[in-house]
């Protein structure tokens, strides 16, 4: 039994022109997107690049001095960071919120350690309470989504002006 639902003029398009517009409109829409992803791609490209040679820069620096600190090894885990995201995004073409929050956290950590000796009390505690507060929320949001995780498919699609219902 099919079931009438009310129609939106503005969703009305007339039979004569129907298939040419959902043609053209197909094409642009793929077009677009395609050339967006090439530019992400471009984007990506370059990022990693200039990670990899930031990395290159900061060993070979480590190399000359014959000297490794702390605040060196975590750079370098923030670099391996920012490579392990360009990674995940080619795969998945998704950016995970939590991996920037550790990237945040390790990049504060390395600037109290850095920068101790010229911080005041009040600015080592600032600096502190925001990597706490950057670990609770990256908590939450680890808990949220194992508590209510995505469904699979998730796509989005326009309703249909005519529902039909099997009964």
């Amino acid at each position: 039994m099919e079931e009438k639902t009310a129609i939106d003029k503005s969703e009305i398009i007339r039979p004569d022109t129907a298939d040419t517009q959902s043609v053209l409109g197909q094409n642009a829409d793929r077009y677009f997107k395609q050339g967006i992803h090439f530019i992400e791609y471009i984007g990506l490209a370059i990022i990693a690049i200039a990670t990899v040679f930031a990395g290159y820069d900061a060993v070979m620096e480590m190399i000359h001095n014959r000297e490794v600190h702390l605040g060196d090894l975590l750079l370098l885990f923030l670099y391996l960071e920012v490579l392990a995201m360009v990674a995940i995004y080619i795969d998945s073409g998704k950016l995970p919120v939590r991996l920037p929050m550790y990237i945040a956290i390790v990049a504060l950590a390395r600037y109290l350690i850095l920068e101790m000796k010229d911080l005041s009390e009040w600015q080592m505690i600032a600096v502190a309470a925001t990597i706490t507060l950057i670990t609770i929320s990256t908590l939450i949001l680890r808990y949220g989504h194992i508590k209510f995780p995505y469904p699979e498919n998730r796509r989005k699609t326009k309703p249909s002006a005519y529902k039909s219902t099997n009964d």
